[in-house]
């Protein structure tokens, strides 16, 4: 068993998944910063100075100035401003996948087998590309061998 385990981990593909989880993670950080420091406070301005990751409902009913002094004080809040920026942060991420997928996919080759064999014209049998004679039937073929 723990011979198997061996080839799994040290297989190419666990590898490959590790490093890719690794550069999301770091991928992931570059994502929110962009969206916490770049498109939303933008996007606050444009609706009226708003600050998305410091909107929240107070479910004990009181009135806090923000999410800080709510949190300080013990409320329970539900945090929908900090949930629209994960949403934009997945949407993100989700988009810079698809569009490297799409990249990859469209870079990837799709290499076709060469074409070694044919159908003899009389009885349909696969033969060899470069025969002249049928060697199911043995009919010569009027076609002439492809070099």
């Amino acid at each position: 068993m723990l011979k198997e385990f061996k080839e799994f981990a040290l297989r190419g593909n666990l590898i490959d998944l590790a490093i890719g989880v690794i550069v999301g993670g770091a991928f992931q950080k570059i994502v929110t910063s962009l969206v916490n420091d770049v498109i939303m406070p933008p996007i606050g301005m444009l609706v009226g100075r708003v600050d998305f990751s410091d909107l929240f409902l107070s479910l004990d009913g009181g009135h806090y100035g923000s999410l800080a002094e709510a949190k300080k004080a013990g409320a329970a809040t539900l945090n929908y401003g900090q949930f629209l920026n994960n949403v934009l942060d997945f949407l993100i991420v989700a988009f810079v996948i698809f569009l490297v997928v799409r990249q990859i996919n469209r870079l990837k080759r799709k290499e076709g087998k060469p074409v070694t064999t044919k159908e003899c014209q009389y009885c349909l049998s696969t033969i060899p590309l470069k025969a002249t004679r049928c060697g199911h039937c043995t009919s010569e073929l009027d076609e002439h061998p492809v070099a």
